[in-house]
């Protein structure tokens, strides 16, 4: 019958789903109505729905009927598929197939900035926008991709252009191999988008938080162009853009707290993203969850890294390694948050990969009621297209595949795969694939069997001894099977049965006629054989597999918080403490005072004495120790993600630090180490108008969103001198105003007046396209948003003055400040604090007049004075920083430890709430182990509204947990490799140590 089956789905092949055609016809006429009646099968007709015995109808490319009590029509050619399985095709709702490879606009002269775009037409500014981009005028088939995506039994994928931030929209297609116009099911299936330029050529953006600003900016962009600017002009893109909100809206993150980002977007302007993520979701699984988003999960995990040269394996950080080993269970986990979620394979540049990594997450806790759900209904729910694909019920298209058995097993061979009611026969219906590994027992003996070879011709054996394999004669006909070998005993042995899924199973005769019965069950893959050249060496091999390290490999890593060294596998909560007999610096009128207790309760100071005591508090030992509040840094770099600078324009003021807080910086960590608890994040010196700076406190482990100080005062970094006149850009950078000083200062005048001139625009009720740079500047026109300036020369500080005072507000601070003695009374005049370096000069010309007695002087004069790192490294020394003020100016030690804690935090006007060690401050306090000026001083604990982040102690715990969790990733990696597993070169992750004249994005394409 099976043989009849096969020959009769070779003539009816071309029976498809009929359908009216534009198209003229020049070939013989052979129409059929593709009549099938599917019986006896096993069929899901959704993720959770399984019928039993089941009949499944079609016609003309659609689902007649589906179920127990269905009767076999008339007409209808009737297959038998007693013992088969039917799913619904799986959808891919994330691929560029049958797409062209995206080019850029035009050419860039080589190292030369291009600042606009090189498109013609009346399309958006900014070549990263191609909304109007649609997928459907440019698809064509592929015969290729489409056959390797029905082998692994999809039969329909979501196509679009994956090039830019704005990317347009997707066609929704089958992977038939019909005229393309009868193959798209919806030619404008979502709206895509990601933080990646592509291929634009244009300068901006050059940081991720440019992509941010310019997505928001568009978006407010085409909310004015809907309803005030067609009178105006016509923009062929923002019109594009207005058509494509009313569609799913895909977006594609590179990481986990890139998701969070988009959220954010999206939050603000209303919407609900689909993302297509990274594979790292469990990392920050609460907070995904929290934003109430789907996700298009990839399975392309990680190659184990080849870490076989100790040397080599050095560049492979904690968190590469401890992704590789929890990698697979990351869609089991987006399952268990209760996430909706579709499945990719996107990432697999071999599509036959797919299955094996989606049987890998099933293996790691994905159920395989929900890995079908994330094939089938999810996609097609996602994409709102669930009423033709996505399940098999009346008047559905007729998509769906028929398996040997449950479609996630180990064995089960997909047989066909129907797409709109037309056959791809990928293997016969009565082929069965042995191979494997399997325990067969017979009357109570076990022997381990092998197949081995090609699934249509393998080979049997049994092993005997370490040294002997014994042949088995074996025929498959059907599912009925029969073996015959010789036992232990060199004795034949006959057997026969059928083959159920994984196990087969029958009776027999032994040797001596008497019955037997027997069962064999999988046991997994036959291991690959080594190569010839893998042989040699094989002693020393044995010593990496894992088995003699003295390390467990068969533990998992834990999820830390961040995901990186030094994480917390829970973070840290806030508790009640009594610090005793310390020497507290306390920065008040009370000046430094000794054995004297700090009672911290909910996070606030709420006593401060001697002979304190609280009976729920935790006791902290300061006898012989000093306690200060934590050090604030004014100017730092660290915690950023893709981007210090948004470089490409003289003013930028429309990005935000904000957008890019990134909690997984080690730099964090290391900054509590060095008594640190909260700093500024600072926009780059690469335009005269940078960006909005982020405010944070040091919360180890905490989401982005949840380091920043609530309520803090917003500012944004200027920048004057080198940096911004481009003098030490190279001949190349010779474009951009401005180029002198003078320009500066213009840039500075001209785009006052354009926010003061919006300002009375909106004051006056006009219609108004809302500018989020101009919205800014405005803000400190109007003292809402303060400056911190870097600068070095005189004339320019002056400058800057001078102009604030024209538009009628005030420069706060003066960073770096490095010629502030010159022009300390006029900064004290105008009101301006400094925050310095204490000891860099002569690094570049403008510096050359530095002096150490810098800071001193300025605090003499009467100016708010602090001093700042600007350095990942000096950030961990800022106490041994603000010492060099007792060393070179004869400051005391009181207004030197100042410059570090109460100074900074006046001039980010946070003095209410934290630099000093006062009743009703915030508890973010040091317990060091010496004077904290000294050389010789630790942070023993640091603390950031009364949650201990950091503590000497715990740290030493953390070092030796991290070195034994690499050395049994080590031994897991090597044991992978050497049981032949794919691997990597060892690469840790591209990060830069941020300065203010970094101008480089180090993830963007």
């Amino acid at each position: 019958m099976k043989h009849l089956i096969s020959t009769l789905f070779g003539l009816l092949i071309c029976a498809g789903m009929w359908a009216q055609e534009t198209y003229p016809s020049d070939q013989v006429y052979d129409k059929r109505d593709g009549y099938y009646a599917f019986t006896n099968a096993t069929i899901y007709t959704s993720y959770n729905s399984k019928i039993e015995n089941a009949t499944l109808v079609i016609k003309h490319g659609k689902v007649e009927a589906v179920g127990t009590d269905v009767s076999v029509p008339a007409g209808a050619v009737k297959v038998d598929l007693d013992g088969k399985y039917i799913y619904p095709s799986f959808i891919d709702i994330y691929s560029n197939y049958g797409l062209p490879k995206p080019k850029s606009v035009g050419e860039r002269p080589e190292r030369q900035p291009q600042e606009h775009s090189n498109k013609k037409g009346a399309y958006a500014w900014n070549e990263a926008l191609k909304p109007e981009f649609n997928a459907k005028d440019v698809f064509t088939k592929n015969g290729k991709t489409a056959t390797a995506m029905r082998k692994i039994g999809f039969g329909t994928v979501v196509t679009h252009q994956q090039d830019g931030i704005a990317r347009g929209a997707s066609a929704l297609v089958t992977l038939s191999d019909e005229k393309e116009n009868e193959l798209i099911l919806n030619g404008m299936a979502s709206n895509h988008f990601s933080f990646k330029k592509g291929t634009s050529t244009q300068n901006y953006p050059t940081s991720l938080m440019g992509a941010i600003a310019l997505l928001r900016q568009t978006y407010y962009d085409a909310d004015w162009y809907q309803s005030n600017a067609n009178d105006e002009e016509y923009n062929i893109s923002l019109e594009a853009w207005n058509g494509l909100q009313d569609i799913p809206q895909v977006f594609e993150v590179r990481d986990r707290l890139e998701a969070l980002r988009a959220a954010k977007i999206g939050k603000e302007f209303g919407i609900q993203y689909i993302f297509k993520g990274a594979g790292d979701e469990y990392q920050r699984i609460d907070e995904l969850k929290a934003t109430g988003s789907s996700f298009i999960v990839s399975l392309k995990f990680p190659d184990a890294y080849d870490v076989s040269d100790p040397f080599e394996a050095r560049n492979v950080t904690l968190a590469q390694m401890k992704h590789w080993e929890l990698a697979p269970g990351n869609a089991a986990v987006m399952a268990k948050a209760g996430i909706e979620f579709a499945l990719t394979t996107d990432g697999h540049k071999k599509k036959s990969d797919f299955m094996g990594s989606l049987k890998k997450a099933i293996k790691n806790g994905l159920s395989r009621e929900m890995a079908l759900k994330a094939l089938t209904h999810t996609p097609a729910n996602l994409m709102k297209a669930d009423e033709m694909i996505g399940s098999l019920a009346k008047g559905k298209i007729a998509n769906f595949i028929i398996t040997s058995g449950d479609v996630f097993g180990e064995k089960t061979t997909i047989h066909h795969n129907w797409i709109m009611g037309k056959a791809f026969i990928l293997s016969p219906l009565d082929y069965i694939d042995l191979t494997g590994k399997y325990a067969l027992e017979v009357n109570g003996t076990t022997y381990e069997v092998a197949v081995k070879g090609k699934a249509k011709s393998p080979k049997m054996t049994y092993a005997k001894n370490d040294s002997t394999d014994i042949n088995i004669t074996h025929s498959l006909s059907g599912n009925v099977i029969t073996l015959s070998f010789r036992d232990m005993d060199d004795r034949p042995v006959q057997l026969a049965g059928l083959v159920q899924d994984e196990k087969w199973s029958g009776n027999g005769t032994m040797s001596d006629g008497s019955w037997a019965s027997w069962t064999a069950t999988y046991q997994g893959e036959v291991e690959k054989e080594e190569k010839k050249d893998d042989k040699k060496g094989g002693d020393d091999k044995k010593k990496d597999d894992g088995k003699n390290t003295g390390k467990k490999t068969d533990s998992k890593s834990t999820v830390t918080f961040p995901f990186v060294s030094f994480g917390n596998e829970e973070v840290p909560t806030q508790k009640d403490y009594l610090i005793k007999n310390a020497t507290v610096w306390t920065n008040e009128s009370d000046g430094i005072i000794e054995n004297t207790d700090v009672l911290v309760e909910n996070g606030k100071i709420v006593k401060i004495g001697k002979n304190l005591s609280a009976k729920n508090a935790t006791v902290v030992d300061g006898t012989g120790k000093h306690l200060t509040s934590g050090i604030i840094d004014e100017h730092s770099h660290i915690a950023i993600s893709r981007g210090v600078n948004e470089a490409s324009q003289s003013s930028s003021a429309e990005v935000s630090i904000a957008d890019v807080v990134n909690s997984e910086d080690v730099g964090i960590y290391r900054s509590l180490a060095g008594g640190v608890t909260a700093a500024q994040l600072l926009h780059g010196s690469a335009n005269p108008i940078g960006g909005q700076s982020a405010i944070i406190k040091l919360r180890w482990g905490y989401a982005p969103e949840d380091m920043k100080i609530n309520g803090a005062a917003p500012f944004i970094k200027f920048a004057l001198g080198e940096n911004v006149k481009q003098s030490n850009w190279g001949d190349d950078n010779r474009s951009r105003f401005p180029q002198s000083r003078m320009g500066v200062e213009q840039v500075y005048f001209d785009n006052f007046t354009r926010a003061r001139e919006y300002g009375e625009a909106k004051k006056a009720g006009e219609p108004m396209r809302q500018d989020i740079e101009l919205e800014t500047l405005l803000q400190i026109i109007e003292s809402e948003r303060f400056i911190t300036c870097h600068s070095y020369v005189q004339s320019e500080i002056n400058m800057l003055m001078k102009t604030a005072e024209a538009f009628g507000f005030r420069v706060n601070t003066f960073t770096h400040i490095l010629e502030g003695y010159k022009v300390a009374d006029k900064m004290h005049e105008h009101g301006v604090g400094g925050s310095t370096f204490s000891d860099w000069w002569a690094y570049k010309y403008e510096v050359i007049d530095a002096i150490p007695q810098n800071a001193a002087i300025l605090h003499n004069q009467g100016v708010v004075t602090a001093i700042n790192s600007d350095s990942r490294e000096m950030i961990r020394r800022l106490n041994q920083e603000a010492a060099k003020s007792v060393m070179y100016a004869d400051m005391s030690e009181e207004d030197a430890w100042k410059l570090v804690t109460l100074n900074a935090a006046k001039l980010l006007h946070l003095d209410d709430r934290m630099g000093s060690i006062k009743v009703g401050k915030d508890a973010d306090l040091v317990v060091w182990s010496h004077n904290p000026l000294s050389i010789y001083a630790k942070a023993e604990n640091t603390f950031v509204d009364g949650i201990m982040f950091y503590s000497l102690a715990d740290n030493e715990k953390k070092q030796k947990a991290i070195a034994e969790e690499r050395s049994r990733l080590i031994a897991k990696m090597l044991n992978a490799k050497n049981k032949g597993g794919r691997t990597q070169k060892p690469s840790a992750p591209t990060t830069i140590d941020y300065h203010c004249d970094t101008v480089h994005d180090e993830m963007q394409d």
